[in-house]
């Protein structure tokens, strides 16, 4: 059976760059089933839903619902729901951690001071603490949105879950169905796509010592798609692999083209060129899509190590 991930796959499609973009990541457990845009259509009350939509626009902050792996009976709402926050912002990187019973706490947070790296309003409307566990796996599972992730992703999570990874969970929408099974690994906040579990199990280990594993990934969520396109290829160029040791200062240009400037932790730069192309042939983007298409693609076509005079032009 021909699929996006399929055709996809078999047409080698890079996966850098692709990347869903947020500062701050809003997770909210909600069990049950998910419809395709989840926040209202799922167990959660509709109206919360669009009301956490219309808080989080143009804050960074990107609002998912989450669920255990397993079955996902009708069985109504858990008295006890589990919220996680996460910045992914280097340098600012943190993981927060709360229970409610009461999900329309969430809209005591200040998004636009959550999306800033202000957790404040978080711990103070949830009672949140710092997460103390392990990284968290973010498995996309949403199959209403796109088959390949229910196809793809449940079995990964079910997987991960029994090989009693900890932190796994099933998340409504990571984007980039055609790179299924996609995964978000927290607190970094780097994404992975065509993920299977062994790989999935590397990222963790490296995420707990604070390392990022390039093999597979799309980009940090934290930059915008040409810089995660050049963060990952100075990464590449370099072997940093230091989990908060990057970080994109400026971008210059518009599609086609842009001039991103990365910074390391010890005061060196490098200048990346990324260009925008066009997949080709024509492919699904989606499985509901019902024309082909050709995704952009960012690809990079010069890292420059900058010396302090470049620097000040």
């Amino acid at each position: 059976m021909s699929t996006c991930t399929t055709v996809s796959r078999d047409l080698d499609e890079p996966m850098a760059g692709t990347a869903a973009t947020a500062t701050t990541w809003l997770l909210l457990e909600q069990p049950g089933p998910w419809g395709a845009k989840a926040l209202t259509s799922s167990h959660l009350d509709p109206a919360l839903g669009r009301a956490l939509e219309a808080a989080a626009q143009g804050t960074g902050v990107r609002v998912a619902l989450i669920r255990r792996p397993g079955p996902h009976a009708d069985l109504g709402t858990a008295p006890q729901r589990q919220v996680y926050a996460a910045h992914t912002v280097p340098g600012r990187v943190w993981l927060r951690s709360a229970t409610t019973d009461d999900p329309g706490r969430l809209l005591d947070i200040d998004l636009a001071a959550l999306g800033r790296g202000d957790h404040h309003t978080f711990d103070t409307a949830l009672h949140g603490t710092p997460h103390t566990g392990d990284p968290l796996a973010l498995v996309c599972t949403n199959g209403k949105r796109d088959r390949c992730c229910a196809l793809l992703g449940r079995p990964l999570a079910a997987e991960l879950s029994a090989s009693g990874v900890d932190g796994v969970w099933e998340v409504t929408h990571l984007g980039g169905h055609r790179f299924s099974p996609t995964v978000l690994v927290l607190p970094y906040g780097y994404a992975y796509g065509r993920a299977q579990a062994h790989a999935v199990k590397e990222v963790l280990h490296g995420a707990q010592e604070g390392r990022v594993v390039v093999e597979g990934c799309r980009g940090n969520s934290a930059w915008e798609r040409p810089g995660q396109a050049a963060e990952l290829a100075v990464r590449t160029a370099t072997g940093e692999f230091a989990a908060e040791a990057l970080t994109v200062v400026l971008t210059r240009g518009e599609a086609p083209r842009w001039e991103v400037t990365v910074a390391h932790v010890d005061g060196r730069h490098w200048r990346v060129v990324v260009t925008q192309g066009a997949s080709a042939p024509p492919r699904p983007e989606s499985c509901g899509a019902a024309v082909l298409g050709s995704p952009a693609r960012m690809d990079v076509v010069a890292v420059h190590a900058l010396r302090s005079a470049a620097l000040v032009g």
